[in-house]
């Protein structure tokens, strides 16, 4: 029935009007003279990470204009069957009430999967007369994949010929829809040699984030491991505003794939009623687990009320502690996700701090050993967050604002001997995350601030530079050179003096705060950034952060020095990621003039000049604040510590 490239499949005369819509020549339904779409659509291919032998589920998602609903769409993907195997298709919309459809049910939803030859095709369409059509913005399908046991490490990618519309064509009742495709990467990562507890299928990274760049990922199934041992359930007391609630949740206790797993199921209802709508903190503190993993859980309904309220759902530990503010949990897009209608009270809300899986710690060991003179300071921790209804998760992996996590360290470990917290990237490397240690008693703890959900380790990598011994930079440099934030320009030299380009310095800042992906999808278009150039994450990731904007050519001049006043102006916008105050225009007019040379501070950077100035981050010498100079790699440094000192970070 189903032929891959350019052969035309037969139509049997048994098939459904489907199918013989979907193969006919062009799959276009009837045009409408001078109807086309004013935009494209969107259709995004989710890219995830999957250890060779996993499976990991790849989402599908349509985002359209209003006008455009989708009433028919046919496409074949295409993949590497050296590496990748298609497991299944689950479709996430049919239309109506019409039935999800399996394979060689011959209904709306058809699919088939041909694993030799490295192709899986999809077609669907509205029987209804258009009474159904494709949301405007909706999950079409699941594609749950499969990285082969011999799979070697690497990017493979699910394409598309976009150009046979055998291959891809998205039809609206009154024209072909013009739809445009992206994501599909996946990184497949070496196989766990063994006494990996994670007992789960990956998860799928974030999809688009919405509005303020808090984001969650599109549904997939839940994979429910089977506990090896028998679950022990106890009574346990919460905390809400530091006042003991007695009995108000329980903590079952279970071994799953060699992991002790404790999870505390609070009692809502009990919880919302004691403490009305002046809820500040919920804490959870679960002890004598050791290195087991913890699981709070909460549902939607008493995470709504604490939303309200503007308060945080604790987590403590033995091995750390998660403080979430409820309003960063998103439970209204989560609710969205699982369609609108849907009770509160019935989503589960798990917030979760577990041990890395050994196939993690031996990743970030193998990154360490890459980094000169680093060592790993105690064993990994994973911080998560999902959303469960009727067999159906959704991950929470992107926030709004900064979101505190403790790795509590081991007795006997010196916490001085830590200079950072790092996150494991998908491509094996570890990049900085805004990190601080505390000294305690017995134990010290590392407190990380961080935008997103994920693995985080402790490391020790002192730094030391033979340029800036003497120099008035030495500890600013030294502190975020051991930190990952900045680079020496060759073998223990720094070249403090030395002027740094916009794409350096936007690339120091941004390494700064721990902001190592886009918020969202949405691409920068500047003349001048060019693909595969070593900055163009970095200018990607910084517009998505509102943090630059480039010149009025469309240019961004990534190679140009930069000046005081156009790096105050970037760091000024990332004082609003993290919290801090800025210069109103009475305080703008009274800091400058305080300086000699204040007429020369152009229109455009007077406020983000008077606002560094306001919190400290700059100066000036001799009473100057010469903006229009260029920033050495020395001042870079100093401004960009002082703005994570100042917000706390570090």
């Amino acid at each position: 029935m189903f032929q891959p490239k350019k052969k035309r499949p037969r139509i049997r005369k048994t098939m459904s009007g489907l199918i013989a819509l979907a193969l006919l020549s062009s799959l276009v339904l009837p045009s409408v003279a001078g109807a086309e779409p004013m935009e494209p659509s969107q259709v995004q291919f989710t890219d995830v990470s999957v250890q060779a032998g996993q499976s990991v589920h790849v989402p599908v998602t349509l985002k359209q204009p209003h006008y455009a609903a989708v009433t028919a769409y046919n496409m074949q993907i295409d993949y590497d069957s050296s590496a990748l195997e298609i497991v299944r298709i689950t479709p996430k919309y049919v239309g109506g009430n019409l039935p999800s459809i399996v394979e060689n049910n011959e209904e709306n939803f058809h699919y088939k999967i041909d694993n030799e030859a490295g192709w899986v095709r999809i077609i669907w369409a509205d029987f209804t007369a258009g009474e159904h059509p494709v949301p405007v913005e909706q999950q079409l399908f699941d594609i749950e994949v499969k990285a082969k046991n011999n799979a070697a490490p690497g990017t493979k990618k699910l394409t598309v010929n976009r150009e046979d519309a055998e291959h891809w064509s998205f039809t609206n009742v009154d024209y072909e829809n013009y739809t445009e495709l992206s994501g599909g990467t996946i990184t497949i990562t070496a196989a766990n040699s063994g006494g990996d507890n994670s007992g789960s299928t990956p998860t799928p990274n974030p999809g688009n984030s919405s509005g303020g760049g808090g984001s969650v990922s599109p549904t997939s199934p839940v994979v429910t491991p089977v506990p090896s041992t028998p679950a022990v359930t106890k009574g346990v007391d919460i905390y809400v505003n530091g006042q003991k609630q007695e009995q108000s949740a329980t903590a079952t206790t279970s071994t799953v794939n060699n992991q002790v797993t404790t999870t505390i199921h609070v009692d809502n209802d009990k919880v919302i009623n004691q403490i009305g709508s002046g809820l500040r903190t919920l804490l959870l503190p679960i002890t004598g687990t050791g290195k087991g993993a913890v699981v709070g859980e909460l549902n939607g309904k008493l995470v709504k009320t604490m939303e309200g309220s503007n308060a945080e759902v604790v987590i403590q530990t033995d091995s750390g502690t998660y403080t979430l503010p409820a309003n960063q949990i998103q439970v209204d897009q989560i609710h969205n996700q699982f369609g609108g209608t849907t009770p509160l009270e019935d989503i589960t809300i798990q917030i979760a701090i577990a041990p890395s899986a050994a196939s993690k710690q031996t990743a970030i060991q193998a990154a360490a050993d890459k980094l000169e003179n680093t060592t790993v300071i105690a064993a990994p921790v994973d911080f998560e967050v999902k959303a469960i209804w009727n067999g159906q998760q959704v991950n929470v992996d992107r926030f709004n604002s900064y979101v505190e996590r403790t790795i509590t360290l081991p007795e006997g470990v010196d916490g001085s001997k830590i200079t950072t917290g790092v996150v494991l990237q998908p491509d094996g490397s570890l990049l900085h995350v805004p990190t601080k240690v505390i000294k305690g008693n017995g134990q010290d703890s590392a407190i990380i601030n961080s935008l997103t959900n994920s693995t985080y380790a402790l490391i020790y990598h002192p730094a030391t530079f033979s340029d800036v011994t003497n120099h008035w930079s030495r500890d600013d440099v030294q502190d975020l050179a051991s930190r990952l934030i900045v680079q020496g320009t060759g073998e223990n030299v720094f070249a403090p003096d030395r002027s740094i380009t916009r794409a350096e310095f936007t690339a120091v800042l941004l390494r700064g705060l721990g902001l190592h992906a886009p918020r969202s999808t949405e691409a920068a278009s500047f003349t001048d950034v060019k693909t595969g150039s070593w900055y163009e994450d970095e200018v990607q990731t910084a517009v998505s952060y509102g943090l630059i904007s480039g010149y009025a050519d469309d240019s961004f001049r990534p190679n140009s020095e930069i000046s005081r006043a156009e790096a105050l102006t970037i760091v000024s916008r990332a004082m609003k990621l993290v919290g801090l105050a800025q210069a109103d225009a009475s305080e703008t007019t009274s800091l400058l003039s305080t300086y000699s040379d204040s007429a020369k501070v152009q229109a455009w950077a007077a406020e983000p000049v008077a606002s560094a100035i306001k919190q400290e981050l700059v100066q000036g010498a001799d009473g100057k604040l010469m903006s229009d100079a260029d920033i050495s790699r020395a001042q870079s440094a100093a401004i960009v510590k002082r703005l994570l000192a100042k917000a706390g970070l570090i």
